[in-house]
């Protein structure tokens, strides 16, 4: 089982290597897409699981682009992205993150509330494709955070100081 705050036991193409063999080759596809092609899920006509997971990131950039919008005096419609569904707790969410004073804090902000929301699609999937999904979405979260752990933060600070 993965928690957000540790670290990804593997990466998502080591994943997906294992799932080979193990799953048809059209789910294998699937997941090697959803990895890979963020535009896929977001721009598919999908329903279950992966619908959802679209709907969600969809409906919480696009609070997040009304947020922007709202601080540049611009319209937000240009930004909108569409199905626009936006439920009360994303706006939320997406307020919290926005009016955070740390950038990194605001990007965990974020990504717990993608957690949370992958761990309340998992209920009831425990040995289905909806798992496997749902499990590579959260070992996406958790490369992410590995990364950003990972990096010399030295490093890039003197970088974007010298720019």
């Amino acid at each position: 089982m993965l928690s957000f705050t540790s670290r990804p036991p593997f990466s998502q193409e080591d994943f997906i290597v294992k799932c080979k063999g193990l799953i048809p080759e059209a789910e294998v596809e699937l997941l090697r897409n959803t990895c890979y092609k963020e535009t896929f899920f977001l721009n598919s006509v999908s329903t279950g699981i992966m619908g959802k997971w679209a709907n969600f990131e969809i409906a919480l950039r696009n609070e997040l682009a009304r947020g922007r919008a709202r601080r540049k005096k611009v319209d937000a419609l240009k930004f909108i992205h569409f199905p626009d569904d936006p439920e009360a707790y994303i706006s939320h969410i997406a307020m919290i993150a926005y009016r955070s004073a740390s950038i990194l804090e605001a990007e965990k902000i974020l990504d717990q509330a993608r957690w949370d929301f992958l761990e309340s699609l998992s209920f009831g999937h425990y040995f289905d494709f909806d798992f496997l999904l749902i499990y590579l979405l959260k070992l996406k979260i958790l490369e992410r955070w590995d990364k950003v752990q990972r990096a010399d933060k030295e490093c890039l600070f003197n970088q974007v100081v010298a720019n």
